[in-house]
Formats: C-alpha cells, structure tokens, sequence
C-alpha cells in the first residue's frame, strides 16, 4: 500500500453538502479537460459525481474512448490502484491519471508479488523438469498489478475478467498464443484470485482441491493451490507433476465473507414467500458458488437484477455500497434485493476514496499540481498491454455467453 499524506483541517471540516458544492464548482472550472471515473463499489455521494460508472477494465475502456473525444487532460479514477495502472495503460500519453488517495490499493492484487511470481514460475518449472513435454500458461485476472500483468504478456499469457474467465480458460487450454501440438501438455498457472480460477475451472470438468477434500476418496485434485509463502508453492512433487491448474494463493477480503450457511439461512427465511434467489459473484468459494443459483459478474448482477421480474426475490453475493444501490432501484419495480450475508461485506480500500479527497485532488488541479499521478512505465506497459490485448483479441473473436443457472 502507498503511503498518503493527511489532508489539511479544512477538508476534514467541510459538510457533505459542501463537499459536493465545490467538487461541482471545480469540475465546472475544469470542464472537458477532466473526466471522473466512479466504480460500482464506490460510495453514492461519491459516484454521483462519476462522468462514467463501470467496473475496472470497463471504466479505463471507455476512459480511452471518452478521453480523445474530449481532449481530456486528467482522469480522475474514483477505485483502486490497478485500476489505476490499467487506465494509464490503456489511455493516450498525454493524459494523467491520477488517484485521489494512493492508499487506496487491492488486498487481492497485493498478494501476487512480481517477485513471488517470479519465484513461482521458476519453481514451477524446476519442478516439471527438463523433460515436461509441455508448457505452462499464465493467466492473470485484471485485478492484478501493472508488473504482474507484464510478467504474464512477457510469458505468452493472457488477462482475463470475471466475465470471460472461461474464454481466456479456453483459449489457454488450445495452446494461447501457439496452437496445441498433438500429445502437447497444458498447465494454467492462475493469477491472483483462487476462487474465479477455481470456479472456472470447475466449469470445465476439472475436479478441484475443495471437490477433493469434500469428497474424500482419494481422487487426485486437478487443481491445487500454490501458496508463495512455502517453497514450491507448498505442493509436493506428485501434486505439481499432476496438477493442471495452479490457482495462486490469493482472494478478494470482500467476496470471502459469504459463506454457504448465508445461502441457506436466505432459502430458509424466504420459504414461504415463493423462494429467494441466489446471485453472486465467481469471486466468492466454490461452496457458496455451488449453492447459488446464478453466478457472474459485476455486470452480470446488474443485469439479472434489472431484468428481474416484480415481485420476485433476491439475495446478491458482492459488495455492499453496490448492493445498497441495486436494493433501491429495484425497489421501486417491486423487486426485493438485499446482501447475501448481514456481515460488513465493504471494499475498505475502494471506502479510503471520498469526497474529500476527491475535492482535495482537483483543488490541486485547479492549482495547476498534478497530484498523485499514477503512471506506468514503458518496460512494464508494453508486455501488460500485450496480455491484455490477447484477452480483448480472443473475446472479439467469441463474445462471452451469459453465465448459465447453476445446477
């Protein structure tokens, strides 16, 4: 996490309207040289000030199309570090993105190190021997540093969404950047969320570490987690020659929360009104997910919920700023939304960015300064932009399908 120093007395002082009254007056003074990016699981008084709302890589997507349309000179990135890198990555040169609060990070991104990596995959490789009659792929969720993401394109990988997951899957699985060869072994080494890859992986066949542990007979996982805190990812030979998907260590804080007793203490309270169903996000454990009725992402929820019929119920499985939101539009169509479980199911890191810091940041701007430029190299952008570029190649050639109803 980047260190951020305090704001003066004055911003800490300011009433919310207030707050909100000069970000307007500065955004007016800025015009068309700003251009704020809110994320969905933002505050509401922060988002209102959005000129575009989206997830991660959509929002620096349409930022590099907004952008050149308005000959903006700063985005301002109301979400998270990554996100951050991705949007200066992705946007023209000439534009500074800046974040309002630099210690506004990613514990998931955190836990995949560029050195760990690094580790891992010479590890990795040590492992299978000389004599490994195949390759390994990497895959790399966008929820991942600038660095991570230039390791995996500098090592003939691929990012991937929790939308297309099982397209880059697919994609990985045909031999990525070189066609499979007959007889050819394939590994995917799945970077840095466990429990999309998991889940993706499931979705394919493969017969997981947790279907293993529930199942107790013996049967060898096809995936195995690799934890960079062990040598050799704590995997014992057998383990790492048999494996095919190595799910890195890591998760989302927020999507960890929800577990399957939520599911059933829902199905429980809502069963003798029709029923209640299920949505989550393919973040969350492969136990949750095996329970839910739907699952997908960000912008599959907010489908699912808008297309939702009056009258029907909905439990949701994501962060709570967002499900708050979803529960008040759908409210007034008559559907019912509430959060999956009563926990406090909130991105703190997304939290650090508010209105004061918002306020503080084009304050500065309007000063000329450019504050808390987030800015990514070169050497880094250009192999982070290739593994992002085949991931938009491969589902420009086959669109993502809707998530199916889970069984």
């Amino acid at each position: 996490m980047l260190w951020q120093p305090s704001l003066s007395a004055k911003y800490q002082a300011m009433s919310d309207h207030d707050l909100a009254r000069a970000i307007a007056q500065r955004r007016a003074q800025l015009g068309n040289d700003l251009l704020i990016l809110g994320h969905h699981y933002q505050q509401d008084d922060v988002i209102a000030h959005a000129d575009l709302t989206g997830d991660s890589l959509k929002l620096s997507q349409l930022a590099a199309e907004e952008s050149i349309k308005r000959a903006t000179k700063y985005i301002v990135f109301c979400g998270v570090h990554f996100m951050a890198e991705t949007a200066d990555m992705l946007t023209p040169s000439d534009v500074a993105v800046i974040l309002p609060d630099l210690s506004a990070g990613c514990s998931m991104a955190d836990m995949a190190d560029y050195d760990d990596v690094v580790t891992a995959w010479e590890e990795l490789h040590e492992a299978l021997g000389p004599d490994f009659p195949g390759r390994v792929i990497p895959i790399t969720y966008v929820n991942s540093t600038a660095a991570v993401k230039a390791f995996v394109g500098a090592h003939g990988g691929a990012c991937c969404t929790s939308s297309n997951a099982a397209q880059i899957f697919q994609w990985a699985l045909n031999g990525g950047t070189e066609p499979r060869r007959n007889g050819e072994a394939i590994k995917l080494l799945f970077l840095p969320d466990q429990h999309l890859g998991r889940n993706t992986a499931k979705a394919f066949g493969f017969h997981t570490d947790v279907d293993a542990q529930l199942a107790s007979n013996g049967k060898l996982a096809e995936t195995a987690v690799w934890d960079p805190k062990h040598d050799f990812g704590g995997l014992t030979d057998q383990q790492i020659q048999k494996t095919t998907v190595y799910l890195w260590a890591g998760h989302c804080s927020v999507h960890k929360l929800f577990r399957p007793e939520h599911i059933d203490e829902a199905r429980q309270q809502f069963a003798d009104a029709g029923g209640i169903r299920i949505l989550v996000h393919p973040e969350c454990s492969q136990e949750v997910v095996d329970k839910a009725d739907f699952v997908g992402s960000t912008e599959f929820i907010l489908r699912t919920i808008n297309d939702a019929s009056p009258g029907s119920h909905w439990a949701v499985g994501t962060e709570m700023h967002l499900v708050a939101r979803l529960a008040k539009q759908a409210a007034e169509r008559g559907v019912n939304v509430r959060i999956l479980s009563d926990c406090h199911c909130m991105c703190t890191t997304m939290f650090r960015i508010n209105q004061q810091h918002l306020l503080w940041a084009l304050d500065e701007l309007a000063a000329g300064r450019v504050a808390n430029q987030i800015s990514v190299s070169d050497d880094v952008s250009e192999p982070a932009r290739l593994a992002l570029q085949r991931m938009l190649d491969n589902i420009a050639a086959a669109p993502p399908a809707a998530p199916q109803l889970v069984d």
